[in-house]
């Protein structure tokens, strides 16, 4: 995929302010990764006289198609082998238009802080693209550069030169002439490169709509084919064309009287409603989760059964996060998560912390192994409580984080839910909900069977008689970074592991298949545990505390997080249910 953009000039104004222009040299070859390969800038030739910087697109199909997943031309889950052998490397389209944008981004902006004078000013330009899919031919072609001032050249290009008599493809060469602001030649290609090509790489999202009329500032308003600009640039996505429409119509109307868009369109006035909105329950709850993790020091995260990705879009907005895994049993949850996240529009280096995967907590899965946190918010309420054992094996006994986050609904507070019919849960595929006692057992219990220590806090303001809305426990696991595995047991026979705790102490495990308890002794005061992490040398643990006594930093940090978590949630904004 390649363009050039060639000016000329003379000695007064030598053609190299190019440079300066794109703000990139003209003595050094260039290259940027991009989502979906590499750009590259160059200039072939670079004198007073004249000056042409080349961009070379290399687009790695693979990678296009692994994270478009069957978005734009050549997409479509029935054409397997299109998607792989397509026209998408060599031929002008909406990749091209993204890569202009994001290596040339200041030019665009018309921001030059180097040689600001050269900004606003017409130079003589000459833009060719040798391959460009033009839907409606070259006519077409014609009809949205002319009314922009350029001289247009749309040469159709043969099927093939070997045999004239089939004809001409759909694909032109182009060459367009004349003086123009640089920066306003390039948001024209910027718009109407995938506006010919009738297609886009990635999903059409309602943010289109502000791109489109940030590009099409001072043209596209007075456009003669501005409605075909509008539709084939929105995916003739309906709503978002009536959108940009209408935003285009107030633009023309604010013109015409000489007026601010604001002063035409004040029909609503947004400090009328000064009504202090409620906060989202589910909004909290992230919240919650994302103090948790901050004070733990993870960067390697896990969000099991992420659903839609609220949580790692959360998670990505924060740098701390290095490497986030989003897992669901349901591949319409991943798909729904991939488009919320836009991660076929995501920056590749923002692309790679995030990894989408489908799968069941049922089973243990070694793709989980070794990360730093695991994240179960608003899940093991949707396990089947026979299956329970299952994903607490495969979390806590296999995948083995150093931090579990996990929050689940508290049955009591249903009775302030004024929607909720007395004795139901919240959501239909609810398979039980917990009281705080409930919840409190069941967690300490894993946290013995494991070795984790496990504290609690609340989400959600907290009502004297029945509690938060939603109850969180924070399992850290004792005895460093990596204690002790089992080992394997067979028969019944036990099965004895042992590894060096981080803070020097023995963690002993028990064996699969085992039935005798192993011992775990934490290294701190000499307290000795049993396999179930019950102290014996220790003193009692008391229905608030935590079920047994943290040995490392992060558990300390953990059970601060918890208690920050309690203060903020139990504030007394308002909320609605989640």
């Amino acid at each position: 995929m390649f363009l050039t953009i060639t000016t000329t000039g003379t000695t007064d104004r030598p053609a190299t302010d190019l440079g300066f222009l794109l703000h990139k040299h003209p003595d050094r070859a260039q290259q940027f990764s991009t989502a979906h390969g590499t750009a590259h800038v160059l200039y072939p030739e670079a004198d007073a006289e004249r000056c042409t910087a080349a961009l070379l697109l290399e687009v790695d199909p693979v990678a296009l198609v692994r994270r478009g997943q069957g978005k734009g031309r050549g997409g479509a889950p029935d054409a397997a082998l299109g998607r792989y052998v397509n026209d998408r490397p060599y031929a002008a389209s909406s990749l091209l238009a993204v890569a202009l944008r994001s290596v040339f981004a200041s030019a665009m902006k018309g921001q030059c802080v180097a040689r600001p004078e050269l900004v606003g000013r017409p130079i003589p330009l000459r833009i060719e693209v040798p391959v460009l899919p033009a839907r409606g031919g070259a006519a077409l072609v014609e009809r949205l550069f002319r009314p922009l001032g350029w001289s247009v050249l749309a040469e159709p290009l043969p099927l093939d030169e070997r045999f004239p008599e089939w004809g001409d493809s759909r694909y032109v060469r182009l060459v367009l002439e004349g003086a123009c602001e640089l920066a306003v030649a390039l948001r024209h290609l910027y718009v109407l490169l995938p506006v010919l090509d009738d297609a886009k790489h990635y999903w059409v999202a309602p943010d289109e709509v502000d791109k489109l009329l940030r590009a099409g500032e001072g043209w596209l308003e007075h456009h003669p084919e501005q409605r075909l600009i509008v539709g084939r640039y929105l995916a003739r996505r309906r709503s978002l064309t009536r959108e940009a429409m209408a935003r285009l119509e107030l633009e023309r109307l604010a013109e015409a009287d000489d007026a601010a868009v604001e002063e035409i369109d004040n029909a609503v006035d947004e400090e009328v409603d000064t009504e202090e909105k409620p906060v989202p329950l589910a909004a909290r709850r992230r919240e919650a989760v994302l103090g948790v993790l901050r004070s733990t020091g993870a960067a390697r995260v896990l969000d099991l059964g992420c659903g839609q990705g609220q949580l790692i879009g959360a998670l990505l907005k924060e740098g701390q996060f290095t490497e986030i895994v989003g897992m669901d049993v349901s591949m319409r949850a991943l798909q729904e998560a991939r488009r919320r996240l836009r991660l076929d529009r995501m920056p590749e280096r923002q692309s790679r912390r995030v990894w989408l995967v489908q799968g069941s907590l049922a089973y243990t899965d070694s793709r989980l192994k070794g990360f730093d946190a695991a994240v179960l918010s608003e899940v093991v309420e949707h396990v089947d409580p026979e299956r329970l054992p299952a994903l607490e094996y495969a979390v806590f006994g296999v995948a083995s984080p150093r931090t579990v986050v996990v929050t689940t609904p508290n049955v009591e507070y249903n009775v302030r839910w004024e929607s909720l019919p007395a004795g139901r849960v919240r959501h239909a595929d609810h398979r039980f909900e917990w009281t705080r006692d409930e919840f409190r057992r069941w967690a300490g219990e894993v946290a013995a069977r494991h070795g984790y220590a496990v504290t609690f806090g609340p989400v959600g303001p907290e009502d004297p008689e029945v509690g938060p809305p939603t109850q969180l426990a924070c399992f850290v696991r004792e005895g460093g970074e990596e204690g002790g595995k089992g080992g394997e047991g067979t028969n019944g026979s036990n099965g004895v592991g042992v590894g060096v705790g981080g803070s020097g102490g023995w963690g002993w495990g028990e064996g699969v298949g085992g039935v005798a308890d192993g011992m775990a002794d934490g290294g701190h005061n000499g307290d000795i545990r049993d396999g179930r992490g019950i102290e014996v040398g220790g003193g009692d643990s008391g229905p608030g505390d935590s079920v047994s006594s943290a040995s490392s930093a992060s558990s300390a940090s953990a059970v601060s997080a918890v208690s920050a978590v309690s203060a903020v949630s139990s504030g007394s904004g308002k909320e609605v249910a989640a």
